[in-house]
């Protein structure tokens, strides 16, 4: 039995539907009911609890779930992001399942500077600029240290393609309210990972979990394998969506000052949401970041397709996404 964590999201529902079409028996656990034909948990990861019964009787678990954002807030990362890694973990140790593949972030190694062909020995940095990659961070080495299981972490990058109700549609909906802005000089190389390409390589790492293979205790990185510049393929986007191309611009310097300035005034009026720029988003959007997959295609086959833009998204974005997750 497979366990998705998360499996009415993004990621999520991707790996059910691959998982499904190879055969395997699947279950879900999330807060609204998945239309698939799958076993369904209803719960929230912060819940022992629900995570503890969603576990019972499955021998390989996928954790997806997390709260992403640009929220100034530190509690609600650390309960969701921390403390419901934490439980699920203790369900799997607790529960016999034989293996955990956790989805983490290629932002736990980003320290505000550019990230060129950066590979699984950058360390994590000494200061973080969002609450979201240093709460992930935590998670991802909570989840390597743990004894008693076959586990790994893998950190795919800006994931797109069909479905995506996050990423990609929030930008559209900057643009369509004239709101969205080129941040630096427009030259940054960034990863992206197509849905198909970030579900299969879930599954694939757990077929490769074993006791003496390389996988086990390890993080990835993943992406389509072919870094893009970050502001035409958002033109693209905008193409294939009716929408004009980015014309307005400001520079990297301005974009961090004014995001430095946000946070401190959502710091200190308490205030809720996300500012519309803070530093880390600045330098997500005007510095290059991506990485070398290596790793990933040598131990356990991750061999990404090559997708073009041609996806026409909602009208409306939902819930929460940062560039880096």
């Amino acid at each position: 039995m497979y366990l998705v964590i998360g499996g009415n999201g993004f990621l999520g529902s991707g790996i059910v539907s691959q998982l499904l079409a190879r055969g395997e028996r699947v279950r879900v656990l999330c807060r609204s009911k998945i239309d698939m034909p799958v076993e369904w948990s209803q719960g929230d990861i912060r819940n022992r609890d629900v995570v503890f019964a969603a576990t019972r009787g499955c021998d390989v678990v996928f954790h997806t779930a997390a709260l992403a954002g640009i929220s100034v807030h530190w509690a609600p990362f650390y309960e969701t992001n921390v403390l419901g890694t934490r439980n699920v973990i203790d369900a799997c140790l607790a529960n016999g399942v034989r293996k955990l593949v956790y989805t983490s972030s290629p932002s736990v190694t980003f320290d505000g500077k550019p990230q060129e062909n950066v590979d699984e020995s950058a360390p994590f940095p000494t200061r973080w600029l969002a609450h979201y990659p240093h709460s992930k961070a935590i998670a991802e080495k909570m989840v390597l240290e743990t004894t008693g299981l076959l586990r790994c972490a893998l950190r795919p990058h800006l994931i797109w393609g069909p479905g995506d109700r996050h990423l990609i549609p929030r930008l559209l909906d900057r643009a369509r309210q004239g709101k969205l802005m080129r941040v630096g000089d427009g030259t940054n190389l960034i990863d992206m990972t197509h849905i198909e390409n970030a579900a299969a390589a879930h599954w694939q790492a757990a077929d490769a979990l074993t006791e003496n293979g390389p996988v086990n205790g390890r993080a990835y990185f993943l992406s389509d394998g072919n870094p893009v510049n970050c502001w035409a393929r958002i033109d693209d986007f905008l193409k294939e969506n009716g929408l004009s191309p980015v014309r307005k611009s400001i520079s990297f310097r301005t974009a961090w000052r004014i995001g430095a300035v946000m946070e401190g005034l959502y710091k200190v009026c308490r205030l809720s949401g996300e500012p519309r720029m803070t530093r880390f988003l600045a330098a997500q959007l005007a510095l290059p970041h991506y990485f070398d997959i290596s790793r990933a295609r040598t131990d356990f086959g991750y061999a990404p397709l090559s997708y073009e833009p041609g996806t026409v998204f909602p009208t409306s974005a939902t819930g929460n996404a940062v560039p880096g997750s």
